[in-house]
């Protein structure tokens, strides 16, 4: 007989929470993809407990109070082939190169099960890489964040995705990613500070103190200078989510246009006005954060050969680089 999958949550409220907070509203600010309703109805049928006991959906939290959550998993849609436009760069018997753009997501999951990258490769090829334990992500590798543009492989074979998934936990992999951010960082530095889920908001990822998260390293190095922007080069130790975005966030110097990190309250130099009518256009032209996957090096999964691509800037990011280059030169 098949064991039934299940998901658990478990949470303690902190001694400082001294407001008063119902168990719906607490339990949705934690738990990722929750709504209130679909809360509410886990409550009512039994798969919520408070210190061992269940409670009706408008007990209030108190200091020390224990949740235990454990909720039967749903099975997964299959990801079915989609004609879908991609940008392939490369493409042999064991890997395909794509220059995603921005707006795809990767894989499909929670919110997006369909056009994203793997069911257009489902489309464009006959087979990809089995994960064992996922149908949802078959190839992948590594992964972009949905508003993020840039080279990444996928693997066409079990032997490929194997040797390929090895290389970039061993960090035997070059990345380098450009982005535009907020302000002036030194010419070049490093960043590093584990990453975790926010407590305040668990669609958030946020560095937290050392061995409460995972250990990230990221580099960088400033490629130009713009009045109150920069452009970086970025290049990666570890690969854990959202890690540019939210290491930059950490050290004040948001990237441009993210709107979930802070890179769209907009800053400016001496010309005000100027600069924030500018500011303000190329941001809602944009729509996204200015953060480009630039370059991937890596081993071959078959002939051992050492490989490396590079990937054009999108349009809209090329946009922005040009139009802060006739406008925004700096006077440093």
């Amino acid at each position: 007989m098949e064991e039934k999958k299940t998901t658990i949550y478990e949470f303690t409220v902190p001694d400082g929470q001294h407001e008063s907070i119902r168990l719906d509203v607490y339990i949705t600010s934690f738990v990722e993809n929750a709504t209130r309703n679909k809360v509410q109805d886990a409550i009512k049928d039994g798969y919520v407990q408070v210190n061992g006991k269940k409670e009706k959906a408008s007990y209030k939290m108190q200091p020390g109070d224990k949740i235990f959550i454990e909720l039967p998993k749903p099975p997964p849609p299959e990801a079915k082939p989609e004609e879908l436009d991609l940008n392939l760069m490369y493409e042999d018997d064991d890997i395909i190169i794509v220059n995603k753009e921005a707006g795809m997501v990767v894989h499909p999951a929670y919110g997006n099960w369909t056009g994203t990258l793997v069911n257009g490769l489902m489309h464009h090829v006959d087979e990809l890489a089995e994960h064992d334990d996922n149908d949802l992500r078959p190839g992948i590798v590594h992964r972009l964040d949905k508003d993020t543009s840039g080279v990444l492989v996928v693997a066409k074979n079990d032997e490929a995705l194997a040797k390929l998934s090895a290389k970039f936990a061993e960090k035997d992999v070059e990345r380098t990613y450009w982005a535009i951010v907020w302000g002036t960082p030194a010419e070049e530095g490093t960043i590093e500070g584990d990453i975790g889920r926010s407590k305040h908001d668990r669609k958030l990822m946020t560095v937290l103190p050392n061995g409460r998260g995972k250990h990230a390293i990221t580099h960088w190095k400033v490629l130009e200078y713009f009045d109150y922007l920069s452009l970086v080069e970025v290049r990666l130790e570890t690969g854990r989510t959202h890690q540019i975005r939210v290491h930059f966030n950490h050290i004040g110097h948001n990237i441009f246009g993210d709107k979930t990190y802070g890179g769209t309250s907009v800053r400016y130099g001496p010309n005000t006005g100027a600069r924030k009518v500018l500011f303000h256009k190329l941001i809602t032209g944009l729509n996204r954060q200015a953060l480009h996957a630039k370059t991937l090096g890596f081993e071959h999964p078959r002939t051992g050969e050492k490989v490396s691509f590079d990937s054009e800037l999108p349009e809209d990011f090329a946009h922005v680089l040009k139009s802060l280059r006739e406008n925004c030169k700096a006077e440093y």
